[in-house]
């Protein structure tokens, strides 16, 4: 009979135990021993959630980032960052975030952090070189597994692959990854052996490289690595999430291993095929429940499609989810405030595994035996697709007046930034920030307070208005030229947006890791989208009423609050990035006639929305830029648009950044050393541009020197003139403390750099 099983689970808490731990834990307030056992309780708790599984992962708890573990575990750690005395985690938190806990001082550069596939988890990229060697530790995972096997535990441990290792990684020397397979996969061999030992009969090998475009060589890659693996003592489920095999799906069939996960989610279309070529004695697992979406499944229609493989597969069919629940929130069931309709639409990672395990049971005892639940699953889908307020006709109206050409500035880029200059003034190597500064714990208890009707909205006004008038303050004394209100009041860049615009909704405790301790709260986009009224323009007014300097509108754009959402699955992503691009136009405009000179429009996630197979790019971006395109048209040229991105490679589509066409774009290289330039050595970038100078993900405060320096690169690819002196990113997650130093450091070398380039 069929078997259910799990790819991962969220691994932060219930109640975001981890974050907190591990924030107190930096400041050299929580010995290891405890976070050790925050650790051990969480994965118990996680454990005892699975429990109605066939199988429960292991070694999806991460205390920072799995990618990172696993660099660990194969003994690849940069020489700045091993151990050499104190506890295993401090060399670990050393290269996740610069420095170990209680650490002072300039610290080490942490691991360049970028985007894992196309999702909103960031991950820490293995560094490699043509000297890099590999030294199996599998102390951790073998803990966790002697804590599993106390607990009565059925478990699948859950390996990164060889091949997907290699390809996450980065060679700091130009060299060839795959030069070190062969190396890498006698670590592998001598893991699974352990394994073996230690009574594992199953292991989870994720290869998610597999749903992207490979050449040649990586496809060799993958033959050679499985062969060598072979009979290494456990068996082998081969695991691929995401997107379809594509190509791939001949060389996943043909690759001798025990089982084959296919995310049926993502890739309906292959799972005939891939069941064709199963043969007679290979288990063939699918995901068929959404690990990265909120929405119910319609299990019905799911056991439509699995009747017939169970059938013919019986126990050599296995179902779960389409990847690892670490995307998703915990559980619905703490959401007491969320409209009951509404409510029942939906499905957190608990309640994917209870979808699971019906499914489960109504393939080993029938229909019948589940029939309340599976008349709810049909319930709830006919209400979501019935219900007057998914739909607006006022708003599909506005997309019809959608034409093209109507997504353009009025006048090229050159002209318009004599006539921006004129107007602003501002000196050469312009300093500004991305748009937030530190979420002080004043700021936190006046917006909870607020939310918990225990401050009136007046007072709650006056507090924000104090820490924005503190934050214009902070700015003008470090001489900062273009200036930003600092975003007190927002509790987040989609949230904040998401709870003024009519077609999203809000979980109480929806939270999803997004790297190390940081988490977001995705809004839950259900329905068409408008904007009843302005969202930042008092603030602002407010703002730039308080400085003679220009202040920065700051938006979040279109493709970012789509890509950061729980989205829709009932219409196309371009239609509700439209929807949302009308919405920040209006904002947009709105700012403009309140006199703002210069507006941000983030688009943080425009790489990360990218398809994973190149071949499917273009039909992306060219909704994805005409959009941000729509959010800024209508503008005159004198008001000076800017964009921002971070943590993602950005390389391979500076075409498609430039034809945003923003005035300004602020970008993150600083983790990757200015990475970003080398893009310009084949591509000329026509407007102004902002290469981050310094990582705010890190403690760690830059140097006048090291910001010169910088720049100074980037001078060699970029006329001066067109460049600005900002950080990486956003500064809402670090301390005044260390803001100040690290801005003065950054004001003095833009200073030094105008006299050096006068």
């Amino acid at each position: 009979m069929a078997r259910t099983h799990n790819l991962g689970f969220p691994r932060i808490g219930g109640a975001r135990e981890l974050k907190f731990a591990l924030e107190k834990h930096w400041k050299g307030a929580l010995p290891h021993a405890e976070l050790e056992a925050l650790g051990a309780k969480i994965r118990r708790e996680n454990w005892e959630r699975q429990g109605r599984l066939d199988f429960a992962p292991l070694g999806d708890f991460s205390f920072y980032d799995q990618v990172l573990d696993w660099s660990f575990l194969l003994g690849n750690v940069p020489q700045r960052a091993r151990p050499h005395e104190g506890h295993p985690l401090d060399a670990y938190f050393r290269l996740a975030r610069g420095r170990a806990a209680g650490e002072t001082g300039s610290g080490i550069a942490a691991g360049e952090m970028t985007k894992w596939f196309d999702t909103n988890y960031h991950y820490i990229v293995p560094e490699l070189s043509r000297r890099t060697t590999f030294r199996l530790d599998p102390s951790r995972l073998l803990a966790e597994l002697r804590e599993a096997q106390a607990a009565n535990v059925h478990v699948k441990p859950v390996l990164i692959g060889p091949v997907t290792y290699l390809w996450l990684a980065k060679a700091k020397d130009g060299s060839d990854r795959l030069a070190l397979l062969s190396e890498l996969l006698g670590v592998y061999r001598e893991l699974l052996q352990e394994l073996a030992r230690e009574g594992i009969d199953w292991v989870q090998v994720d290869e998610p490289a597999l749903v992207t475009e490979l050449d040649d060589k990586w496809r060799a890659a993958y033959r050679t690595a499985y062969e060598a693996l072979r009979g290494s003592g456990c068996r082998l489920l081969l695991t691929t999430y995401f997107g379809r095999l594509g190509e791939n799906l001949e060389l996943v069939a043909s690759l001798p291993v025990d089982g084959i996960h296919l995310d049926a989610v993502s890739a309906p279309g292959e799972v005939a095929p891939l069941f064709e070529r199963l043969g007679p004695e290979r288990v063939l697992s699918l995901g068929v429940v959404s690990g990265r979406n909120i929405w119910r499944a319609d299990l019905d229609k799911i056991l439509d499609r699995l009747e017939p493989i169970h059938e013919a597969l019986g126990d050599r069919l296995l179902i779960a989810p389409s990847c690892s629940l670490l995307h998703v929130p915990v559980d619905l069931q703490s959401e007491t405030k969320l409209d009951p309709e509404l409510r029942s639409w939906l499905s957190f990672a608990e309640q994917k595994l209870e979808e699971i395990e019906i499914l489960g049971r109504a393939l080993r005892e029938g229909r019948g035996a589940v029939r309340e639940e599976l008349e709810a699953s049909a319930a709830a889908q006919k209400s979501r697709r019935n219900s007057a307020r998914v739909h607006d006709p006022r708003v599909r109206a506005a997309l019809e007046t959608l034409t093209p050409g109507r997504a353009r500035r009025a006048s090229p880029y050159a002209e318009r930034r004599k006539l921006q200059a004129a107007r602003l003034g501002l000196p050469l190597f312009p300093t500004t920030t991305i748009g937030s500064f530190p979420q002080t714990p004043e700021i936190r208890k006046a917006r909870s307070e607020y939310k918990a009707g225990k401050l009136e909205r007046a007072a709650y006004e006056r507090a924000m208005q104090a820490e924005i008038e503190r934050a214009v303050r902070h700015q003008e004394e470090l001489e900062l030229d273009v200036l930003v209100h600092g975003e007190a009041e927002r509790n987040d860049m989609v949230e904040y947006f998401g709870e003024q615009l009519q077609g999203y909704a809000f979980s109480e405790f929806g939270w999803v890791q997004s790297y190390g301790s940081r988490c977001v709260k995705p809004p839950i986009l259900f329905g068409d989208i408008r904007r009843p009224e302005p969202m930042t323009v008092e603030w602002i007014r407010y703002a730039q009423s308080l400085t003679k300097k220009p202040m920065k509108g700051m938006l979040t754009g279109p493709v970012t609050i789509l890509n950061w959402s729980f989205v829709r699955d009932d219409v196309p992503r371009s239609v509700s990035c439209y929807q949302l691009a009308l919405a920040i136009r209006e904002e947009v405009l709105d700012l403009e006639r309140a006199g703002v000179q210069v507006i941000q429009i983030d688009e943080a996630a425009l790489r990360e929305g990218l398809p994973l197979r190149r071949s499917e790019w273009q039909s992306y971006l060219d909704w994805a830029v005409d959009a941000f395109r729509v959010a800024v048209s209508g503008v005159r040229d004198e008001t000076q648009i800017h964009t921002h991105m971070c943590y993602s490679e950005f390389n391979d589509i500076i075409e498609a950044i430039a034809a945003l066409d923003a005035d300004v774009i602020t970008i993150e290289t600083s983790r990757s050393d200015m990475e970003l330039l080398d893009a310009f050595d084949r591509f000329e970038y026509p407007n102004e541009i902002g290469p981050g100078v310094y990582d705010i993900h890190s403690p760690n405060v830059p140097t006048e020197e090291q910001v010169v320096g910088l720049i100074r690169k980037a001078a060699s690819k970029i006329p001066p003139r067109r460049l600005w002196v900002n950080p990486d990113c956003g500064l809402k997650t670090r301390s005044w403390d260390e803001v100040r130093p690290a801005l003065e450091n950054m004001v003095s070398a833009a200073k030094k750099l105008r006299a050096e380039f006068s």
